[in-house]
């Protein structure tokens, strides 16, 4: 195992500067999940980690050894990618097999460690078949099976479920996630689906134009973004934006009738704020329909337009003049497509975001 360190790192192709600076410490043993949506950079960073595109500027280090320089057979990792790429013409074992007897390792090891990481993974029972034969979720762990024989020190992912069906995939990540903690190789795995990135990783990189928008834990990424895009890539469904204008401690929309009390909390941060506008954020949860038993005490009224039945839970799409929301409640809510309700805004989980820069003003607030 080892961590992995990428110092001041930037990448170029001609005059085009896709990785402008990149600075993440891998720690030994972590799982790091990098998201964010196509072009950000996020498969570009793997590929510096693995060696299949050059560092135009910075440092890497794998295991405390600086490999910036060095090719990508030297480097103690191991791939999997969103192609399986087997052989077709090989059997199970002999694809597992193949890169230790590139290297010439003696047959006992090659069967010993071929078996036992095939047992492992649950493919034991496969290893004369040919790819043809299995489903796309057996040639995934077999594609896994032969990057773990090789017992490397940094294990890299890219979109290795992508290729799955939706039922699959979720199975998927719970097996990844608990051959992780068996194994405890340091690994960094790519996707773009935010839910994967939540249920996997233990430290999530949110990613943007090349540049790391926030690095943390999947709970803190979600309950403490960053910024707004943060804030509106993790979650699903997204977080909710408004925009309004400051009045004292209130937040309002006077065309709307909007007129949100700021919690003490945050009254901090919005005195410093200089700007006429701030956007709110709340998360779909952190809304809901006042119930129709109880006063609204002027709460805003939204009109209910789409209403999303998921089974467990419904989502409550509703808007008011220039503003749209999405609420997710109770299977059991009562609202109408069509009928104005008053809404109740949950202050304990209320964001205040920069109008310009989308930098979150909460955070250190409370």
């Amino acid at each position: 195992m080892a961590n992995v360190s990428l110092i001041d790192v930037e990448k170029r192709f001609g005059a085009h500067v896709v990785i402008p600076q990149l600075n993440l410490e891998i720690a030994d043993g972590s799982f790091v999940v990098l998201v964010g949506p196509s072009g950000c950079g996020k498969t570009t960073t793997l590929n510096m980690i693995a060696g299949l595109e050059t560092i135009s500027a910075g440092q890497l280090l794998i295991g405390g050894r600086d490999v910036t320089d060095v090719p990508p057979k030297a480097r103690d990792i191991a791939m999997v990618f969103q192609s399986y790429a087997l052989f077709p013409h090989m059997t199970v074992f002999e694809n597992i097999a193949f890169g230790m007897r590139i290297r010439r390792q003696a047959r006992s090891e090659i069967d010993l460690q071929v078996r036992s990481v095939a047992d492992r993974l649950r493919i034991d029972s496969l290893h004369d078949r040919l790819p043809k034969a299995l489903s796309g979720g057996q040639r995934q762990r077999v594609a896994l099976a032969r990057a773990l024989v090789r017992r490397p020190g940094v294990f890299l992912m890219d979109e290795p479920l992508s290729n799955l069906d939706a039922k699959l995939r979720i199975e998927a990540r719970s097996f990844l996630t608990k051959m992780h903690q068996e194994i405890g190789v340091t690994t960094v795995y790519v996707t773009h689906d935010q839910s994967e990135a939540m249920t996997m990783g233990d430290t999530v990189v949110v990613m943007k134009d090349g540049l790391i928008q926030q690095a943390a834990s999947p709970l803190e990424v979600y309950n403490k973004p960053a910024n707004t895009f943060v804030a509106g890539f993790i979650g699903s469904p997204a977080m909710n934006f408004l925009e309004l204008a400051i009045d004292g401690s209130k937040l309002i929309d006077p065309d709307n009738g909007f007129a949100i009390a700021t919690p003490d909390r945050l009254r901090g941060a919005l005195s410093a704020y200089q700007k006429p506008k701030v956007v709110l954020g709340l998360r779909p949860e952190a809304l809901r329909p006042v119930p129709r038993t109880m006063d609204s005490h002027g709460a805003p009224l939204l009109s209910i337009d789409v209403l999303q039945h998921l089974g467990h839970e419904t989502l409550l799409d509703a808007s008011s003049g220039p503003h749209r929301i999405v609420a997710r409640v109770s299977a059991s809510d009562d609202s109408r497509i069509g009928e104005m309700r008053p809404f109740l805004f949950d202050p304990d989980h209320m964001h205040l975001f920069d109008s310009e820069t989308g930098a979150n003003l909460s955070l250190g607030s409370g």
